[in-house]
């Protein structure tokens, strides 16, 4: 089994990587890439009939990363992500059924939200961190900056429509602890197995977010 987080997902990394997986044998080399640009938290999206296998390979070949399943959606996703070597999950949104399934394993987890009531109904149940998707369709920065003020307790990570124009953005704001985003795994560099490019943006991104947090 997978050791424990040593904190908060929303406080490993400012910028979590989410890769969408076709090809299993990818996943090592992806990972490996994204951890020597200084991205070690990646988001593996449940997307694809090779997620599974891309997680298992990841937190068995790559200690250093800390793998994690998104679009987490049903039960059995949240069984089947964790016994692969998920340490943490991401869903898009919410239910009842789907958030005790995800508390059972005892690994972190971030239920998507969009509005202040689901903000609200989570915080009532004891949830203070959450992802905020789609980021930039549902308000952007400037619905999160309006959260603050009534919703303190509550921190996020944004994610959908991100970029590295708009990342500072959000970095800047006191209930975000980090971004998602897939700008640093473009479809034609993953395709053609590039990975120093990977690494290249990697790195970009991150010192990016380092220099958010400094602002």
């Amino acid at each position: 089994m997978s050791s424990p987080l040593p904190g908060s997902v929303l406080d490993l990394v400012p910028v979590v990587p989410v890769a969408v997986v076709e090809d299993a044998a990818d996943a090592v080399p992806l990972a490996r890439a994204l951890v020597a640009g200084g991205l070690p938290v990646i988001e593996v999206t449940l997307r694809t009939p090779a997620a599974p296998d891309a997680i298992r390979a990841i937190a068995e070949e790559v200690p250093e990363a800390v793998v994690g399943a998104g679009t987490v959606l049903t039960p059995a996703q949240v069984t089947g992500a964790v016994a692969a070597g998920a340490r943490f999950l991401v869903s898009p949104g919410w239910t009842e059924v789907l958030l005790a399934a995800m508390r059972e394993p005892g690994v972190p987890f971030l239920p998507g939200v969009s509005t202040a009531s689901e903000v609200v109904a989570l915080l009532e149940r004891g949830v203070r961190e959450m992802k905020f998707f789609p980021a930039r369709a549902a308000g952007g920065t400037a619905y999160l900056a309006s959260l603050a003020g009534p919703l303190p307790e509550a921190r996020f990570c944004p994610t959908g429509g991100i970029g590295p124009d708009s990342a500072p953005e959000y970095l800047a704001l006191p209930n975000v602890g980090c971004v998602g985003g897939s700008w640093m795994l473009p479809k034609e560099a993953v395709a053609a197995r590039d990975w120093g490019r990977v690494t290249a943006l990697a790195r970009a991104a991150a010192g990016l977010s380092a220099g958010a947090r400094c602002r």
